[in-house]
């Protein structure tokens, strides 16, 4: 077992991330991100998923420091937002995510969405990289189309891309593209936002039945045979339990095939939409209360 007390995946750029993390978006700063945050840890997680778009990195830095844990056993991620692509933003962004989580390095910093200035965006995180603050860096929401829009342009490879994937959207086509730099796809939405369509699929709730799991925890197992980083989202202290209890049972290649034959080929969010970045934009301001 890794430092991390559960399993790792191998980067491209040789770090070890925990192959389940715990997600926080939407989990309001009021408190609730805090005691969510702390369960999470006190459950075993070690690996925290934030942003800044999020407006909680203070309460997921608070819980860090306050769960006893050793820093080099936490593996933390958070994102900048679109707002601060431009060069000089970018560098000041990235300095307020460490202020705010209160740390020295971020584990795994994104650019949270592929539109505007993300050549500079890239830029200011290269050196980042190179400085310290961060230890791997990728992105996020990138399409096949925008992948090879932006990345052919860095001169450091993305180490992650964090998409949508579930069961009903297994990006085939953008994982092809990925495994040719080793690019690991890290999921959000992996059990598509609570679809309850998904969740009582009838393959997926026999393959339960049989292991005594619930139809969660076999989503993510298959998603973890897949090779995916995972981050199931809760509030509540027995499903954040439940969801990392994935590691004892493993699905044969029967069952995956069955999981795998699911695969609608689309997701609820389309980055390659028209005036998708635009809509973003204004949908979050990160600076209203600075």
């Amino acid at each position: 077992m890794s430092k991390y007390n559960v399993p790792t995946f191998k980067l491209n750029d040789g770090n070890e991330i925990p192959v389940i993390g715990f997600g926080t978006f939407q989990i309001p700063a009021d408190g609730t991100t805090y005691n969510a945050v702390k369960d999470a840890l006190a459950a075993g997680y070690r690996h925290i998923d934030t942003a800044a778009a999020y407006m909680n990195e203070q309460e997921v830095g608070k819980a860090i420091k306050d769960s006893g844990i050793p820093r080099d056993q936490i593996w933390v991620t958070s994102k900048m937002w679109l707002q601060d692509y431009k060069y000089e933003d970018a560098k000041k962004a990235i300095e307020t995510s460490l202020n705010k989580l209160g740390l020295d390095y971020i584990d795994l910093y994104l650019l949270h969405q592929p539109y505007g200035a993300v050549d500079e965006a890239w830029k200011a995180v290269e050196e980042a990289q190179k400085a310290g603050k961060l230890r791997s860096i990728g992105v996020s929401n990138m399409t096949p189309k925008l992948w090879n829009k932006f990345v052919p342009n860095f001169d450091v490879t993305p180490a992650v891309n964090q998409v949508e994937f579930n069961p009903y959207f297994q990006q085939r086509e953008l994982r092809e593209i990925l495994a040719k730099d080793d690019v690991r796809l890290e999921a959000w939405a992996p059990l598509g936002q609570g679809n309850a369509d998904l969740l009582h699929e009838p393959v997926i709730t026999a393959i339960a039945e049989k292991y005594s799991k619930n139809a969660g925890q076999v989503i993510l197992r298959f998603e973890n045979q897949e090779g995916i980083v995972v981050f199931p989202k809760s509030v509540h202290e027995a499903r954040i339990k439940s969801n990392l209890d994935i590691f004892d049972f493993e699905l044969t290649d029967e069952e995956m095939d069955k999981i795998q034959a699911l695969d609608k080929g689309k997701g609820m969010h389309d980055p390659d939409a028209p005036g998708v970045g635009e809509m973003l934009l204004n949908a979050y301001d990160i600076h209203a209360n600075d």
